[in-house]
């Protein structure tokens, strides 16, 4: 098993050249001399001595995530593909929380119509831009090898040049502090030290000798601690858990919002990750555990929301199984804001068939046009809408 001393960082001093950079007076006094690089060890080969009840805490969230998983397929009806609403505001809370876009957030209404490519706010096009970039990530990322996580990081920040979208970084980057890295938080390694760091993260996640959650808590600690890239670290890395959980078999349908429930409680986490830095991945593997349990959690209250709201429609919809109407509201669970056009490119119907299904749906008060005028018209399913913003509160509560 590995010791402490096998997994604790290490540093090493390097120069630091603050030349040509605007800072004031006291901070270019704080950054004279040299600096401390972290030094992470390798990974790939070690053996991790993990406490009892922390494993036994770990195999019981894979289970509920997995049995989650199975679920879904058998209680909801049936949607386009893995369950839209979960990915999307899993979206908003994974971006929210991502350097970059700090704070950028949209409701679940803004969401629904930038994914329609109406007119909407700039902050729901951004997250509407990520969850697509997130959910291309993820097929990208299955594989599991340093390409595809270079892949991933092009998809999420492709339209970002500052992030050297799929390069790897080509200076020091450090966490918290000032302008320079003398008084961070913590100092990733050299830039020199990144490709063979990541080949090294990349066969320790093709192994297969060690349980799931573990596994996928110390990659995403590593990769915290390796942190490769200019900007887009944070994104890239829960890509990365996403991948793993799927590659493993664990989730087949849904991307379960389980990184993102590390953010809950953020001094935790980050205790967490300075705590594997000195060698003891307990306290990490831990939070992932917690994060999963609430992530089932709160994705169960989500689907019984759902599943109420649809037997409700089905009740007060007044039209013939098979209609245009009634073959759209499965539709709605997982879009819950739509046109004309849209309706009629799904269900590939005519155009005034389309019209006669959205009115239906307004008729029975399932629908609810928020637009004005004749032209451009967009409905939404406002009881959807309010559920998927309820499951965002309860994903985005800080402990």
């Amino acid at each position: 098993m590995a010791s402490v001393n096998q997994l604790s960082v290490g540093w090493e001093r390097c120069e630091w050249d603050a030349s040509g950079q605007p800072m004031s007076r006291r901070e270019r006094a704080e950054s004279r001399g040299s600096y401390l690089a972290s030094v992470p060890p390798d990974i790939a080969g070690l053996q991790f001595d993990v406490p009892s009840d922390v494993a036994a805490a770990a195999e019981d969230a894979l289970i509920e995530v997995s049995r989650f998983d199975a679920e879904l397929a058998a209680s909801l009806p049936a949607a386009d593909g893995e369950l839209a609403p979960l990915a999307v505001v899993l979206l908003r809370t994974e971006s929210a929380s991502s350097s970059q876009i700090e704070g950028v957030t949209a409701g679940a209404k803004a969401l629904a119509i930038a994914t329609l490519n109406e007119s909407s706010g700039q902050n729901a096009r951004l997250v509407a831009a990520n969850v697509d970039a997130m959910q291309k990530a993820i097929a990208l990322a299955d594989e599991l090898s340093v390409d595809s996580i270079l892949a991933a990081h092009r998809a999420l920040m492709h339209d970002q040049s500052y992030a050297r979208p799929g390069l790897v970084r080509d200076g020091q980057v450090w966490i918290g502090g000032g302008p320079t890295s003398h008084t961070a938080t913590f100092v990733p390694p050299r830039q020199e030290r990144v490709p063979a760091l990541l080949e090294d993260l990349v066969a320790f996640c093709r192994r297969t000798d060690i349980p799931v959650l573990t596994q996928l808590s110390i990659a995403h600690a590593q990769f915290e601690t390796i942190h490769p890239f200019n900007d887009g670290n944070g994104r890239t890395g829960r890509t990365l858990v996403h991948a793993m959980l799927r590659r493993s078999g664990v989730t087949r349908r849904l991307t379960v919002p389980l990184s993102a429930g590390l953010l809950t409680d953020t001094p935790a986490y980050f205790a967490a990750l300075g705590s594997y830095r000195e060698g003891d991945p307990a306290p990490i593997i831990t939070q992932f555990s917690r994060a999963a349990f609430a992530a089932v959690g709160n994705g169960r209250w989500l689907v019984t929301d759902l599943i109420g709201i649809y037997d409700e429609w089905q009740q007060i919809l007044p039209s013939r199984k098979g209609s245009a109407a009634r073959r759209l509201l499965p539709h709605l669970l997982s879009q819950p804001a739509v046109t004309v056009a849209h309706v009629q490119q799904h269900l590939g119907v005519s155009q005034p068939a389309a019209q006669r299904a959205v009115d239906q749906l307004v008729g029975a008060e399932i629908l609810k046009q928020i637009s004005t005028g004749k032209r451009d018209r967009v409905w939404i399913a406002r009881e959807v809408i309010t559920a998927l913003d309820d499951f965002a509160a309860r994903t985005g509560r800080r402990s």
